[in-house]
C-alpha cells in the first residue's frame, strides 16, 4: 500500500531501474509517517562513505508523539540495502551520469520501505513531449467517455 508517491520524479527524469530499500527511522518519525506527514517532492538520494541516503524527505512530526524532543523535518535518513545492490548502484551513478531518486513510500509486512529509481535526467524537449503524451492520453480517454454514453 503506498503512502506517498514522487510524481516529480518521473516528470523529471526516465526511471530505468528500481530498488526497495528499508528505511532507519526515529519513533516520532514512523508515527508521522503513517499519520500521512511526509513529502518527497523536493526529496532526493545521494551516496556517501559507501552507504546510500535519503535527504530532503519532508516529516512532519505530529504534536502528540514528539512532545519531549525537537524532531528535525528533514534531516537524512539511512537506507538499508543488499551491499550488492549499494555497489551496483555507486558504480552507476559514479561511472555513468546516472541519478537516485525516491520514487515512493509504501508499506510492505508493516514496514516502511522506500523506491529509489536509478534515472538519467530529461532534457526540456522530452518534457515537453511528456507532457503533449499526457494531454493525448487525456483527450482519447474523454473521448471514449463520451462515447460509451
Amino acid at each position: 500500500m503506498s503512502i506517498v508517491d514522487n510524481k516529480k520524479a518521473f516528470f523529471d527524469y526516465f526511471v530505468e531501474e528500481r530498488f526497495e530499500a528499508g528505511m532507519v527511522l526515529q519513533g516520532w518519525e514512523a508515527k508521522a509517517i503513517r499519520g500521512g506527514r511526509v513529502q518527497l517532492k523536493e526529496a532526493y538520494v545521494i551516496v556517501r562513505h559507501g552507504e546510500i541516503f535519503l535527504f530532503g524527505a519532508h516529516i512532519s512530526a505530529l504534536a502528540t508523539a514528539s512532545t519531549h524532543i525537537h524532531p528535525e523535518a528533514t534531516r537524512t535518513r539511512k537506507l538499508l540495502l543488499k551491499s550488492t545492490e549499494i555497489s551496483k548502484l555507486i558504480g552507476k551513478v559514479e561511472r555513468s551520469g546516472y541519478t537516485l531518486v525516491p520514487l515512493n513510500l509504501h508499506y510492505k509486512g508493516g514496514l516502511i520501505k522506500c523506491d529509489i529509481g536509478l534515472a538519467k535526467g530529461k532534457k526540456q524537449h522530452d518534457k515537453r513531449a511528456t507532457e503533449k503524451d499526457r494531454d493525448g492520453q487525456r483527450e482519447v480517454q474523454a473521448a471514449m467517455k463520451v462515447h460509451r454514453r
